[in-house]
């Protein structure tokens, strides 16, 4: 069984790769790129160094998967390149796997920071062995309008220049409000409204489990399922953690029991030692129901999949609520770390 490898921390005034391994942004939105950009010259004192599919817009990179998958290969194997910034999801990189060389990205860790599609990619380094970041994404998480959120800061500073992200606490405040600071330049000055957290919920087991994670966007996960051509051998889940987020696409609770039962039906949610699932978006740029409606999505998601994995694996302690995914502020996850997850002190820390 192959062992993992955490790629080394960063230290301020490292380079960094910015490339789109899925989608364009930059060409649709790039007052978003640049205050990514400076976010992590500014913030966090690091240097990026813009690749060439960075700035390709959803034609180009559509029709090129190989360049996405060549810029993470030159990346890797530069010496001066620190890390790899993803600069935004999309819908296709389950198309870029088959370029891309695990033998490379295991004889050159560096580490990877993204989300949403880019679990496809993560999946993919988490076979190879090698310990990756679901979140800190250049142009939905680090260019968020107004201030960057002080927990979103502190969890990436973490996730950049440490060895481990240690205890996760819950966030003050969150939001899943749509904004137009996307298309319109002029709403970069104004952050969206936060509510206060309601705080984690905690179901199933009660006994604390440690595990490496592995998972991602549930899309993403039911993709890999279905095409099972990059899922880990079986036995390597055994006593992972798995983790598990929804897009802004505000899957129905139905769907998101759907992939769990995927899971539980080949053999593999049984495996897992625990389950982290992240805050639910409940609106987006396509549908804001009012507020009752959206507290009574979450607690059929919650109940849809709480209901699950009690069928599969009713030993297993579940948390729901954590502070990562589509939602505002986030620590992102490592995926291949170790988990400990603690239902009686309610904690969970990331190694």
């Amino acid at each position: 069984m192959q062992s993992f490898v955490t790629p080394p921390p960063l230290e301020p005034g490292d380079q960094v790769a910015v490339v789109a391994p899925s989608s364009g942004g930059a060409r649709e939105a790039p007052h978003v790129f640049e205050l990514g950009l400076r976010r992590l010259r500014e913030v966090f004192e690091l240097e990026p160094v813009v690749y060439p599919t960075a700035r390709q817009g959803n034609e180009f990179l559509s029709a090129n998967p190989r360049a996405r998958a060549a810029d993470i290969h030159a990346a890797c194997r530069d010496p001066d390149i620190g890390a790899i910034v993803a600069t935004i999801g999309g819908s296709d990189q389950l198309r870029v796997l088959e370029h891309l060389d695990s033998d490379v990205l295991r004889a050159h860790p560096t580490r990877f920071y993204g989300m949403s599609d880019n679990t496809n990619l993560e999946l993919f380094l988490w076979r190879a062995g090698v310990v990756s970041y679901n979140g800190a994404q250049l142009m939905n998480e680090l260019a968020i309008p107004g201030e960057l959120p002080e927990y979103t800061e502190r969890y990436c500073r973490r996730a950049f220049f440490e060895d481990s992200l240690g205890v996760l606490d819950p966030a003050r405040e969150w939001t899943d409000e749509p904004s137009t600071w996307w298309t319109d330049p002029a709403e970069m000055g104004a952050p969206p409204t936060y509510d206060q957290n309601p705080g984690r919920e905690w179901a199933g087991g009660d006994e604390a489990v440690s595990g490496r994670l592995w998972g991602g966007n549930r899309a993403v996960v039911e993709w890999q399922l279905a095409t099972d051509r990059y899922l880990p051998d079986p036995d390597r889940l055994d006593g992972a953690v798995l983790c598990l987020e929804t897009a802004e696409s505000i899957p129905e609770p139905e769907e998101v029991g759907g992939t769990l039962m995927c899971l539980g039906e080949r053999g593999l949610l049984e495996r897992f030692d625990g389950v982290v699932v992240g805050r639910a978006p409940t609106r987006s740029f396509l549908t804001e129901p009012p507020r009752d409606r959206r507290e009574a999505y979450r607690e059929r998601l919650r109940a849809t999949i709480v209901e699950q994995i009690d069928r599969y694996n009713p030993d297993a302690p579940v948390v729901l609520g954590v502070d990562w995914g589509h939602t505002t502020p986030i620590a992102p996850l490592p995926l291949g770390g170790t988990v400990h997850l603690d239902p009686e002190q309610g904690t969970i820390r990331c190694e």
